[in-house]
Protein backbone atom coordinates (compact mmCIF):
# COMPACT_ATOMS: atom_id res chain seq x y z
CA UNK A 1 0.00 0.00 0.00
CA UNK A 2 1.36 3.52 -1.21
CA UNK A 3 1.56 6.28 1.14
CA UNK A 4 -0.32 9.19 0.55
CA UNK A 5 3.12 11.46 -0.63
CA UNK A 6 3.73 8.14 -3.12
CA UNK A 7 0.50 7.94 -4.44
CA UNK A 8 0.51 11.74 -5.42
CA UNK A 9 4.24 11.09 -6.72
CA UNK A 10 2.72 8.19 -8.86
CA UNK A 11 0.00 10.81 -9.72
CA UNK A 12 2.45 13.56 -10.75
CA UNK A 13 4.97 11.21 -12.29
CA UNK A 14 4.52 7.92 -13.07
CA UNK A 15 1.06 8.36 -14.94
CA UNK A 16 2.19 9.35 -18.72
CA UNK A 17 -0.34 10.02 -21.08
CA UNK A 18 0.88 6.50 -23.62
CA UNK A 19 0.20 6.66 -27.74
CA UNK A 20 -1.44 3.54 -29.49
CA UNK A 21 2.49 2.79 -30.12
CA UNK A 22 3.80 3.40 -26.48
CA UNK A 23 3.71 0.93 -23.49
CA UNK A 24 4.82 1.33 -20.24
CA UNK A 25 4.67 0.13 -16.58
CA UNK A 26 6.23 0.65 -12.77
CA UNK A 27 8.09 -1.15 -10.42
CA UNK A 28 8.37 -0.23 -6.77
CA UNK A 29 11.05 -1.01 -4.51
CA UNK A 30 11.38 -1.18 -0.92
CA UNK A 31 14.57 -0.78 0.55
CA UNK A 32 16.05 -0.65 4.85
CA UNK A 33 18.10 1.93 4.37
CA UNK A 34 17.71 5.74 4.67
CA UNK A 35 16.78 7.94 1.69
CA UNK A 36 20.08 9.69 1.74
CA UNK A 37 21.91 6.47 0.76
CA UNK A 38 19.66 5.24 -2.08
CA UNK A 39 19.60 8.79 -3.16
CA UNK A 40 23.43 8.93 -3.68
CA UNK A 41 23.68 5.33 -5.63
CA UNK A 42 20.67 6.58 -7.64
CA UNK A 43 21.89 9.94 -8.87
CA UNK A 44 24.86 9.00 -10.31
CA UNK A 45 24.57 9.32 -13.99
CA UNK A 46 27.59 9.03 -14.25
CA UNK A 47 28.27 5.55 -12.49
CA UNK A 48 25.38 3.24 -13.30
CA UNK A 49 27.61 0.55 -13.56
CA UNK A 50 27.35 0.60 -9.85
CA UNK A 51 24.18 -1.62 -9.72
CA UNK A 52 23.01 -2.39 -13.32
CA UNK A 53 24.77 -5.17 -14.35
CA UNK A 54 24.08 -5.06 -17.80
CA UNK A 55 26.53 -2.58 -18.58
CA UNK A 56 29.89 -3.23 -19.54
CA UNK A 57 31.36 0.71 -19.89
CA UNK A 58 29.85 4.15 -19.44
CA UNK A 59 31.73 6.73 -20.81
CA UNK A 60 30.18 10.94 -20.55
CA UNK A 61 29.59 12.10 -23.69
CA UNK A 62 28.76 15.80 -22.93
CA UNK A 63 28.24 17.98 -19.78
CA UNK A 64 30.12 17.01 -16.71
CA UNK A 65 28.26 13.23 -15.59
CA UNK A 66 26.26 15.09 -12.79
CA UNK A 67 24.19 17.43 -14.31
CA UNK A 68 21.28 17.71 -16.32
CA UNK A 69 22.12 17.81 -20.13
CA UNK A 70 24.69 15.12 -19.58
CA UNK A 71 24.93 12.64 -22.25
CA UNK A 72 26.33 9.15 -21.62
CA UNK A 73 27.02 6.34 -24.03
CA UNK A 74 27.02 2.72 -22.52
CA UNK A 75 28.27 -0.15 -24.00
CA UNK A 76 26.08 -3.16 -23.00
CA UNK A 77 27.39 -6.77 -22.38
CA UNK A 78 27.48 -9.09 -24.76
CA UNK A 79 24.40 -11.36 -24.97
CA UNK A 80 21.94 -8.68 -24.95
CA UNK A 81 19.58 -6.86 -27.87
CA UNK A 82 22.17 -4.43 -28.80
CA UNK A 83 25.44 -3.10 -28.18
CA UNK A 84 24.86 0.37 -27.05
CA UNK A 85 22.53 2.63 -25.53
CA UNK A 86 22.97 6.88 -25.60
CA UNK A 87 21.30 8.46 -22.65
CA UNK A 88 20.78 12.20 -21.73
CA UNK A 89 19.78 13.10 -18.10
CA UNK A 90 17.16 15.04 -18.84
CA UNK A 91 16.25 16.26 -15.11
CA UNK A 92 17.66 15.79 -11.49
CA UNK A 93 16.09 17.18 -8.45
CA UNK A 94 17.87 16.79 -5.25
CA UNK A 95 14.97 18.36 -2.99
CA UNK A 96 12.46 16.00 -4.85
CA UNK A 97 15.18 12.90 -5.50
CA UNK A 98 13.64 12.72 -9.18
CA UNK A 99 15.66 11.10 -11.98
CA UNK A 100 14.47 11.49 -15.50
CA UNK A 101 16.72 9.92 -18.45
CA UNK A 102 16.21 9.41 -22.11
CA UNK A 103 17.55 7.28 -24.23
CA UNK A 104 18.64 8.83 -27.29
CA UNK A 105 20.35 6.60 -29.42
CA UNK A 106 21.60 3.12 -29.99
CA UNK A 107 20.98 0.12 -31.32
CA UNK A 108 19.07 -2.14 -28.43
CA UNK A 109 14.53 -2.26 -29.22
CA UNK A 110 13.67 -0.04 -26.86
CA UNK A 111 13.52 3.17 -28.82
CA UNK A 112 12.37 6.57 -27.20
CA UNK A 113 12.24 5.05 -23.88
CA UNK A 114 12.25 7.71 -21.33
CA UNK A 115 12.52 6.39 -17.51
CA UNK A 116 11.34 8.64 -14.17
CA UNK A 117 12.78 7.50 -10.80
CA UNK A 118 11.36 8.58 -7.24
CA UNK A 119 12.17 8.20 -4.18
CA UNK A 120 10.05 8.61 -0.74
CA UNK A 121 10.74 7.78 2.41
CA UNK A 122 8.02 5.35 3.82
CA UNK A 123 5.90 5.98 7.13
CA UNK A 124 7.74 4.00 10.30
CA UNK A 125 5.80 1.03 11.72
CA UNK A 126 3.66 1.44 15.11
CA UNK A 127 6.96 1.01 16.90
CA UNK A 128 9.38 4.26 15.40
CA UNK A 129 11.46 0.94 13.45
CA UNK A 130 14.20 1.76 10.42
CA UNK A 131 14.10 4.01 8.37
CA UNK A 132 12.80 2.85 4.94
CA UNK A 133 12.98 4.07 1.04
CA UNK A 134 10.12 3.73 -1.67
CA UNK A 135 11.54 3.51 -4.78
CA UNK A 136 9.50 4.22 -7.63
CA UNK A 137 10.69 3.52 -11.23
CA UNK A 138 8.58 3.97 -14.45
CA UNK A 139 9.07 4.08 -17.87
CA UNK A 140 7.76 5.20 -21.50
CA UNK A 141 8.79 3.40 -24.38
CA UNK A 142 7.69 3.25 -28.16
CA UNK A 143 6.84 -0.56 -29.30
CA UNK A 144 8.73 -2.15 -32.34
CA UNK A 145 6.72 -2.43 -35.16
CA UNK A 146 8.63 -5.86 -35.41
CA UNK A 147 6.87 -6.18 -31.64
CA UNK A 148 4.03 -5.95 -29.95
CA UNK A 149 3.22 -3.97 -26.50
CA UNK A 150 3.42 -7.32 -24.27
CA UNK A 151 6.65 -8.55 -25.56
CA UNK A 152 8.10 -4.99 -24.96
CA UNK A 153 7.21 -4.43 -21.85
CA UNK A 154 8.44 -7.86 -20.85
CA UNK A 155 11.97 -6.86 -21.76
CA UNK A 156 11.87 -3.78 -20.39
CA UNK A 157 10.51 -4.71 -17.03
CA UNK A 158 12.97 -7.70 -17.22
CA UNK A 159 15.73 -4.75 -17.57
CA UNK A 160 14.51 -2.86 -14.73
CA UNK A 161 13.60 -5.63 -12.34
CA UNK A 162 17.26 -6.95 -12.52
CA UNK A 163 18.65 -3.60 -12.03
CA UNK A 164 16.60 -2.96 -8.56
CA UNK A 165 17.57 -6.38 -7.51
CA UNK A 166 20.93 -5.38 -7.75
CA UNK A 167 21.03 -1.68 -6.33
CA UNK A 168 18.56 -3.80 -3.23
CA UNK A 169 21.97 -5.91 -2.99
CA UNK A 170 24.44 -2.78 -3.30
CA UNK A 171 21.99 -0.81 -0.49
CA UNK A 172 21.83 -3.60 2.14
CA UNK A 173 25.92 -4.08 1.68
CA UNK A 174 26.00 -0.18 2.03
CA UNK A 175 23.81 -0.06 4.87
CA UNK A 176 24.54 -2.74 7.49
CA UNK A 177 28.53 -1.61 6.64
CA UNK A 178 26.86 1.64 7.47
CA UNK A 179 25.25 0.88 10.50
CA UNK A 180 27.94 -1.64 11.68
CA UNK A 181 30.67 1.66 11.69
CA UNK A 182 28.23 3.62 13.27
CA UNK A 183 27.96 0.87 15.92
CA UNK A 184 31.37 0.93 16.39
CA UNK A 185 31.80 4.58 17.84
Amino acid sequence: MLVKTEASMMRKYHSPNLSRNQCGSSKVQTFDAALPLVWSIIKQFDNPRSYKGFIKTCTILAGNGTGVGSVRELELVSGLAGKTITEKLDDLDDASCLMIVSRIGGDDMLENYKSTITLHESEKDEHGGMSKTVLIESYVVDIPSWSCKEDTCYFADTIIGFNLRSLAKLITTLASHTLSNFEAC
